[in-house]
């Protein structure tokens, strides 16, 4: 816990030295250097009425890692000039939360000092430590500022959900990641202009950030760093690649290497190389690809490439894109992996791809006719008397199930689209599909 009077922000600041991380010593100090949630900041908005000291409330901050919900907390408890308290639900009881409110108590009644109390990571806390703030919160004795990674309506009281705002902070834009980046190069309280930064390690970090700011700014602590050590006088691809042990994937989502790599990828599953479809799929989701766009085309490739040969891998391959939209990443990895290497070790066979495109060439070449009159729906008033649905025979009255009858318009009697390989699973249905032929044509005289 650490515990700040009113003008504490301001001794905290000072105490702020070359030491400090830099993610802390870029901390925005007002509302017009917080990037990325201009959502919440517009003018009227809650956040920024409660900013800037207007109708306090108690907010529930709702985001991801590095958006700025400490930052929000203090730059509250400093526009109305409110001692400041945090408390960690990683490390604190109710003990500590009752010991806080304690004192918040006894400076509201004794000097009307009142209390912003900010609670990172709320969602650890238990319904017993979460019940211990309900009555401080509802008596106003303490402005709470609770702080959670996860969804609040999943992981917070329902009392507590009822007497708060909640605002969910979005992760951060790369353009707004660049500019923080850019800022903390020449800002005094950051690196004041003593390194440079490449065009291409300015990229790489902000990739690397993923929408946390404090990511973006360590991983550039370290390069600065790295580079001042070694007497260079800019920051390099290579010594970002260096300080934060992870190498730059060249790729771009909306230029070359996205189509290169994703042609890679499907060429890859498709020659059944199934460690350099692993491969291309590990730089897809390291370069922060979509995973919805890599299982999209899983789940095309499943049936563009194996198809009938191994009809399991569409089963596997939609199961993936599922996993995806429930878990999403990093988890959903796994789930993709397998997806891959199930379509590229799979028997291939692309003949439900060639006879889906020869009969739409066919349609679209105008080879379409009428529907047979057999075949017509008969289930409408006056459909009889139109012939619909009359002399149709039902295969299940028969003992294999198929009998003679024309089913294609008169102009296609006898095309055959689906031309079956030996490959897989599909050996079987090449075997079988000669004689159901015969039989639906008229050619078997067993039916």
């Amino acid at each position: 816990m650490f515990d700040t009077p009113s003008d504490g922000l301001a001794q905290r600041d000072a105490r702020i030295t070359a030491n400090t991380p830099l993610a802390v010593r870029m901390r925005p100090r007002s509302l017009d250097e917080v990037l990325g949630q201009d959502h919440l900041l517009g003018p009227g908005t809650p956040l920024r009425r409660l900013v800037e000291g207007a109708a306090p409330a108690s907010v529930l901050l709702y985001g991801p890692p590095g958006t700025g919900k400490t930052t929000l907390a203090m730059l509250v408890s400093r526009a109305i000039g409110r001692r400041f308290a945090a408390l960690s639900a990683v490390s604190a009881g109710v003990k500590e939360v009752r010991a806080v409110i304690d004192e918040a108590r006894r400076r509201l009644t004794h000097s009307g000092e009142p209390t912003v109390l900010f609670i990172d990571e709320v969602h650890r806390f238990s319904r017993t430590q979460q019940d211990a703030l309900l009555g401080a919160v509802e008596d106003r004795i303490v402005l709470l500022i609770a702080a959670t990674t996860e969804n609040p309506f999943f992981s917070v009281v329902s009392p507590l959900l009822s007497r708060s705002l909640v605002l969910q902070l979005r992760p951060l834009g790369d353009e707004d990641v660049r500019t923080l980046v850019r800022r903390a190069l020449t800002d005094e309280r950051g690196l004041a202009g003593a390194v440079g930064l490449a065009a291409d390690a300015e990229d790489h970090i902000v990739r690397l950030a993923g929408g946390d700011a404090r990511r973006a700014l360590t991983a550039l602590e370290a390069a600065a760093d790295s580079a001042v050590a070694t007497g260079q006088p800019e920051i390099g691809l290579a010594i970002v690649e260096s300080t934060v042990d992870k190498a730059a994937v060249r790729y771009d989502r909306q230029g070359d290497q996205h189509y290169d790599v994703i042609s890679a990828f499907i060429k890859s599953l498709r020659g059944s190389d199934v460690d350099a479809a692993l491969h291309y799929l590990a730089r897809m989701i390291e370069a922060g690809e979509d995973p919805r766009f890599i299982a999209r085309r899983l789940v095309i490739q499943a049936s563009e490439e194996v198809g009938m040969a191994d009809p399991t891998a569409l089963q596997v391959a939609v199961a993936a894109a599922q996993a995806v939209q429930l878990i999403g990443l990093p988890e959903c990895t796994l789930n993709l992996a397998q997806a891959t290497v199930h379509i590229a070790t799979a028997p291939k066979s692309n003949a439900v791809t060639t006879a889906i495109s020869a009969a739409m060439a066919d349609v679209r070449g105008g080879a379409i006719g009428s529907v047979p009159a057999h075949l017509r729906d008969g289930h409408y008033a006056g459909a009889k008397k139109l012939g619909n649905a009359t002399g149709y025979r039902y295969p299940h009255d028969v003992p294999d199930g198929v009998l003679a009858q024309q089913y294609p318009p008169d102009e296609l009697v006898g095309r055959d689209y689906y031309q079956p390989t030996q490959r897989g699973a599909e050996r079987a249905v090449a075997e079988r599909l000669p004689r159901l032929r015969r039989v639906v044509r008229g050619q078997d005289a067993t039916e």
